[in-house]
């Protein structure tokens, strides 16, 4: 129990602390016209109020990664603890951070443009197409999977495809909409929910009769049943993304960058949602672990069930918080995915209008970029994505490592404290390396030369980034000197 209050109390000091840190290196300036305001559109860019900003930014970052990520996490022990409270500090909140701050500094661009700003037009054309499929994926499998739990709770009254059908026109409002229209409204209270969840499940913890497991080195084990075929390092830090850090916040991040009202409220928009999204993750993980005994528990009751967060979270959900957790779990394990599906197709929407430079303020415009979306993913809900699916994961954190080492980039060619992401940067990067190498979805090496292969791949990448950056220097200066010659 002490280990879990600890470790809550660095992730409360952590955004006092390490954010102020962070948000000094940045360098706000609260006189500065944020993009709500010099770009107003009354459609994606808008002033919004503080607290409104807060809660849609938490539930698009959230979704269902912090309860399902955490309690898959749960299962390897209380090292999941230690990865959640350091990864969502130094590694999740500062990627959102910087993410959002840096789009907001450019206008409120979507990710794939800041990172081709600071890592050049070849990246960038990579980054259009990757995150556009990665957002239609997430809001494809957001579109059926919410439909067979909806299905299932009503006893196959109505049939999965009626729901999808529900669902789509949702997303298509929800897309297509200015976002105080629907996402403002909504957002705040399926957020709500969820914090409200948590803090019911900590409640409980504290109080009752629960022993968390401490971090201490008998328990910085790997508690999982198959734990041969599943290695601390890499796996549970692909596992519990969301929490600690995930890439699919960048994509999120610019959203709110076009409806923040001053650069001050950065801190507690972008840093505060992904420390509260960690608080989150760590009381998942922990109920989790207690809830059915112990680890062990966890992991025989998790097997019995087809290894089903969604299972889990339910029965943890009802049994710990009652009548009351029944209806919080059916808004969080329904609403989240559908929450998550529907700003994935408006980030994909945004991004392809700024690959395009397509004005949005005419719904025509939106319809053009987004009827075509909504088809292809309509068409995707017909394949079975037991497969591709579990490349998301790796894709996911993969695009994390992109965005630290844009950060990183852009910290180098102001003259700022760069270590602060690239040591991230280098650690993730080694992360995903290892992961496709060893993963039964990758190449399944032998752990040796997965570590191996991973830790040179690692290095070269990382050489590749200095020489890019010094090249990028040479190419400025020079730039500078042809400009002063001019004027000479």
């Amino acid at each position: 129990m002490k280990s879990f209050v600890i470790s809550i109390v660095i992730l409360v000091v952590g955004y006092f602390v390490y954010g102020k840190i962070i948000e000094n290196i940045f360098v706000i300036d609260p006189n500065k016209e944020t993009p709500a305001i010099s770009q107003r559109d009354d459609i994606d860019y808008m002033p919004l109020p503080l607290w409104k900003v807060f809660l849609i930014q938490f539930l698009n970052i959230a979704g269902l990664g912090p309860i399902f990520g955490a309690i898959a996490g749960a299962m390897y022990g209380p090292s999941a603890f230690l990865w959640i409270v350091f990864g969502c500090v130094f590694g999740g909140a500062v990627h959102d951070y910087f993410s959002g701050m840096m789009s907001l500094r450019h206008g409120g661009l979507s990710i794939s443009e800041v990172v081709g700003i600071y890592l050049g037009n070849a990246i960038k054309q990579f980054m259009r197409f990757f995150t556009v499929v990665l957002l239609i994926f997430v809001g494809a499998v957001f579109l059926v999977g919410p439909a067979k739990i909806i299905d299932g709770m009503t006893a196959n009254a109505l049939g999965i495809s009626v729901w999808v059908a529900f669902i789509l026109i949702y997303y298509i409002l929800s897309t297509l909409l200015p976002i105080d229209k629907v996402i403002s409204k909504l957002y705040p209270v399926f957020g709500a929910a969820m914090l409200f969840m948590a803090l019911g499940l900590l409640v409980v913890l504290l109080t009752g009769d629960y022993q968390i497991p401490e971090i201490i080195p008998s328990n910085l084990v790997n508690m999982k049943h198959n734990s041969e075929n599943t290695p601390i390092f890499p796996m549970l830090f692909i596992t519990i993304a969301c929490g600690a850090i995930s890439g699919f916040h960048a994509t999120q991040s610019p959203l709110m960058a076009r409806c923040v009202k001053n650069e001050v409220e950065g801190k507690k928009v972008f840093f505060g949602a992904m420390i509260t999204e960690g608080i989150v993750a760590l009381v998942w993980a922990a109920a989790a672990m207690v809830f059915f005994g112990d680890v062990h528990g966890l992991n025989q009751a998790m097997a019995e069930n087809g290894n089903s967060a969604a299972w889990a979270a339910n029965e943890i959900s009802l049994n710990m918080l009652g009548s009351v957790g029944g209806i919080l779990a059916v808004l969080g394990i329904v609403a989240a995915p559908i929450t998550s599906g529907d700003t994935a197709f408006r980030s994909a929407r945004l991004i392809l209008a700024d690959v395009f430079s397509f004005d949005q303020k005419s719904i025509y415009k939106r319809l053009y970029i987004s009827v075509p979306l909504f088809v292809v993913a309509f068409v995707l809900t017909k394949v079975n994505f037991a497969i591709i699916w579990r490349y998301f994961a790796w894709a996911n954190q993969t695009l994390a490592v992109v965005v630290l080492w844009t950060i990183t980039a852009y910290l180098i060619g102001k003259q700022k404290n760069y270590w602060v992401t690239l040591l991230p940067a280098i650690f993730m990067t080694m992360v995903c390396s290892t992961y496709i190498l060893i993963a039964p979805e990758g190449f399944q090496l032998e752990k040796q030369w997965s570590y191996t292969l991973g830790a040179l791949l690692t290095i070269a990448i990382t050489i590749l980034f200095i020489v890019f950056v010094k090249r990028t220097k040479r190419q400025k200066k020079f730039k500078i000197f042809r400009k002063m010659s001019k004027h000479t």
